[in-house]
């Protein structure tokens, strides 16, 4: 039992450093853009709403993918601390998402002073790139809403099958920057690549192994501290 309670106080300060590391890093490309505004980044005095729409995009789906992440780290190398990052890196992720469609929604509807629905119904249902980015952002408007404490115990097994279809949100960012970029699809299919191989070891088939072969090594390691001499 004390030994329990010391091993997991070390991970105490680890996990402080981890989550102020993913605050930094999460909100750096905000400092990035408006560094560059400060700077005079030409891209963003030409064309200002194409500019910021791609940055907040790209940094919705890195950090959507971060949080994808954590739980195969876990699987695969046994990092347990990583969990500790899903839920900050996934509100991050929906906050960017959050202003990337707030600057969709005032770049295509904004009037004089006011903000006209029609125009922008138009461009999300006629563009098949914005609907499928506004179906993800449907997807995962509820996922952020109960990430607390209290809905996870309202809705009990429920939550984490709501929570599971933060993978179809994560299909369908990758589309519609597919579809948005029209013609160099590099990016997006290295996007794709990674929700891949993220979606291919949660299975039950491959996850199983693969945290077996963990544990095995685990138990290896400690074995042989064990037989060394100190």
């Amino acid at each position: 039992m004390v030994r329990s309670k010391l091993s997991r106080n070390r991970y105490v300060p680890l996990r402080g450093w981890l989550s102020l590391l993913a605050h930094l890093g999460a909100l750096f490309p905000l400092a990035w853009l408006a560094w560059d505004y400060w700077q005079g980044n030409a891209a963003l005095w030409v064309n200002p709403f194409q500019e910021v729409t791609l940055r907040t995009g790209k940094a919705a789906l890195v950090l959507l993918i971060l949080s994808l992440a954590c739980t195969p780290a876990n699987i695969v190398f046994g990092w347990r601390q990583a969990l500790s990052l899903r839920k900050v890196l996934g509100l991050y992720a929906f906050f960017y998402v959050c202003l990337h469609f707030l600057i969709f929604v005032v770049d295509n509807g904004l009037f004089g002073n006011r903000i006209e629905l029609g125009p922008i119904l138009a461009a999300t249902f006629e563009k098949r790139f914005a609907y499928a980015g506004f179906t993800a952002f449907l997807i995962l408007l509820p996922l952020a809403l109960t990430s607390t404490k209290g809905w996870m115990r309202r809705l009990g097994r429920n939550w984490k099958r709501l929570h599971r279809l933060v993978y179809l949100a994560g299909v369908l960012a990758i589309v519609h920057y597919s579809w948005l970029v029209k013609s160099d699809y590099r990016q997006p299919l290295l996007y794709g690549f990674i929700l891949g191989l993220l979606l291919l070891v949660r299975l039950p088939r491959i996850r199983r192994p693969v945290s077996q072969y963990h544990l095995r090594f685990k138990k290896g390691r400690k074995v042989e501290k064990q037989v060394l001499p100190s």
